[in-house]
């Protein structure tokens, strides 16, 4: 059984669903679909991004208890799947709300 969250919606819920392998099966995409899909982008640099809603920004709540991030108040985490023909994998990074 393959455990599957959804995207977080309003208030970061997610909900959660437990599915057999047969049908997960189903859904499985080529390492060359998936580069496609989710491209290796360029190197992130020094500079902290504006979110779009691509990188599946999440807010902060208390970001002043990050040390690297004191001296910014609308802080999110957020993330981008990038793939290559062998593999995909999250990229979690700060950015700007």
């Amino acid at each position: 059984m393959a455990i599957l969250t959804s995207t977080p919606g309003a208030n970061n819920q997610v909900s959660v669903y437990d599915v057999p392998d047969d049908v997960i099966k189903q859904y499985a995409v080529s390492g060359e679909k998936a580069a496609k899909m989710f491209p290796e982008g360029k190197a992130a640099g020094s500079e902290i991004p504006k979110s779009t809603p691509a990188m599946s920004p999440t807010k902060l709540e208390n970001p002043e208890g990050l040390a690297e991030v004191q001296a910014y108040s609308s802080i999110c985490v957020c993330r981008q799947l990038p793939c290559n023909h062998h593999t995909c994998w999250w990229h979690y990074y700060y950015c700007y709300c």
